[in-house]
């Protein structure tokens, strides 16, 4: 990769969404050696106003002007999944580090198309899996990998939740269930953070398979998902995702268990977490999450293009959630 040259990382960001207003762009400014110069947004308005709000001096409505404004030297990409291979390539051409929120992309081939625009422009590219860096997460991978659990045996995750009458009526208008733009449901917005942290905590899948249907056919995308994935240290896992439920059945719980004990936790949410042991009483973990949900993340991309760090989220980890997400949902019923 080529060396990153300036001492301050100045940020342009291409779609100043929802995301941005608090999770992640505004940490930028609260990072040393780190400034958010630029916001581009396809409604000149929009952009203009998250500029004039979140005092950022320059304001696009096209995205390759602002990739090509000579005083932003990073970009993020905060938009819908497809178009993030389109933008990253433009990154790339123009020798800028790419930082693009997840998933990757809509497919794991487009995701290697990412991986190889930044390879052959000598630029790192970096993916929104910020869970990898949020404190009760890093808590918990301390616990597994000093041995707190034993022997790790399986993973299983849970999740269920409440289809409303508000999304119903927003089917056509919200992107995260229009496979064309977001390449599957909200099993790709929801439990691509769940597989890429088990990523984090035992390393990639090697075996994915599942299946997957539109059961109350509310929208395009996938609502019902049963999986099993197999990790390269060993562990076996199950999931099961249904975004279709009563409120009675709603969870978010991922259960990890070990020849020596078990930890359980929601994947989003508060930063909480619980250690069972037999004969022991249950440890219960509280750690308090940034104000700035992406910050920490943020902050070691920050540190890796300044060679003072390494961030643990990229193109080749991400690329690897977005190659399971594919094998699970393969066979439609």
């Amino acid at each position: 990769m080529k060396k990153f040259k300036d001492t301050t990382v100045r940020w342009g960001v291409i779609g100043v969404g929802k995301v941005c207003e608090l999770k992640s762009a505004p940490a930028m400014n609260t990072i040393p050696n780190s400034k958010l110069v630029a916001v581009m947004r396809r409604d000149a308005a929009k952009a203009e106003d998250y500029a004039l709000r979140h005092e950022v001096s320059k304001w696009y409505s096209k995205a390759a002007d602002l990739i090509h404004d000579p005083e932003v030297n990073a970009i993020y990409i905060a938009t819908p999944p497809h178009v993030h291979l389109e933008l990253t390539q433009l990154a790339a051409a123009a020798g800028k580090p790419v930082y693009v929120e997840k998933p990757m992309a809509r497919t794991y081939a487009e995701c290697l198309q990412m991986i190889k625009a930044c390879e052959e422009a000598s630029v790192p590219l970096f993916v929104a899996y910020y869970r990898r860096k949020l404190p009760h997460f890093l808590k918990i991978k301390e616990l597994l990998d000093q041995g707190e659990l034993g022997t790790l045996r399986t993973v299983h995750i849970n999740l269920k939740q409440v289809l409303t009458p508000n999304l119903v009526s927003q089917t056509e208008t919200n992107w995260r269930v229009i496979p064309e733009i977001a390449g599957g449901g909200y099993f790709y917005d929801l439990a691509s953070h769940q597989l890429d942290l088990l990523d984090y905590f035992f390393g990639k899948i090697t075996h994915a398979a599942g299946f997957s249907t539109n059961q109350a056919k509310a929208y395009a995308a996938e609502d019902l998902v049963t999986g099993s994935f197999v990790f390269e240290n060993g562990v076996m896992g199950t999931g099961n995702w249904c975004f279709t439920t009563s409120s009675a059945s709603e969870i978010d719980e991922i259960v990890i268990d070990g020849s020596k004990g078990q930890i359980r936790f929601p994947t989003f949410g508060e930063g909480a977490f619980t250690l069972l042991r037999p004969n022991q009483k249950p440890l219960h973990f509280h750690l308090e999450l940034p104000r700035h949900i992406q910050r920490p993340l943020i902050q070691s991309i920050v540190e890796e293009l300044l060679g003072k760090g390494t961030c643990p989220s990229t193109g080749i980890t991400a690329a690897r959630t977005n190659w399971v997400l594919e094998e699970i949902v393969k066979n439609r019923i």
